[in-house]
């Protein structure tokens, strides 16, 4: 019995120091992603791109308004002197000129987040990148961004989604 007993402290011992060391192991850093991504060259370079970009959108959205306005004017200055058929004409070019005008500015929008997208995604990259060099060169096992508390980099491991879609049951 005795021996029993200290066969079992001494399992117990030795599972209790392999966790210890599995948990000396994992190395846990952070890094404020938003402040080292202001910090990289080529910030200056990324903004002229865009706010050209941009202002071509915004003369061709105010070209397009300028003549919505002209026709419009037009529109309510000769209507009265206008046929029925003329009249309506008129109406269903300006209306169709709005929804064009609605359109393009949606689209503008869109198009301006992507081209956005477009010109930070390199320099995201290189960050990304340096942050993972960095946490693989000195053994960290997850970086967290400070700023947003997300994941940055996650040491290899096994993906168990089909363990957990196992368990609840799903296919």
């Amino acid at each position: 019995m005795n021996k029993t007993v200290k066969l079992i402290a001494l399992v117990a011992f030795i599972v209790f120091a392999s966790i210890n060391s599995v948990q000396a192991q994992q190395k846990f850093g952070h890094v404020n992603f938003a402040q080292v991504y202001g910090l990289m060259p080529g910030q200056d370079s990324i903004k002229k791109v865009y706010e050209t970009y941009a202002k071509g959108l915004q003369n061709q959205l105010a070209t397009m308004q300028a003549e919505l306005e002209s026709k419009y004017t037009d529109y309510q200055a000769n209507q009265a002197t206008w046929s029925n058929i003329i009249r309506q004409t008129k109406e269903k070019e300006i209306q169709d000129m709005q929804i064009r005008l609605e359109d393009f500015n949606s689209q503008a929008q869109i198009d301006l987040r992507n081209k956005e997208d477009e010109l930070t995604a390199p320099l995201i990259e290189r960050a990304r990148k340096a942050v993972e060099d960095v946490a693989k060169e000195n053994g960290y096992t997850y970086v967290f961004n400070s700023t947003e508390g997300l994941l940055l980099y996650a040491t290899p491991s096994d993906d168990i989604m089909s363990l957990v879609k196992k368990k609840l049951g799903l296919k």
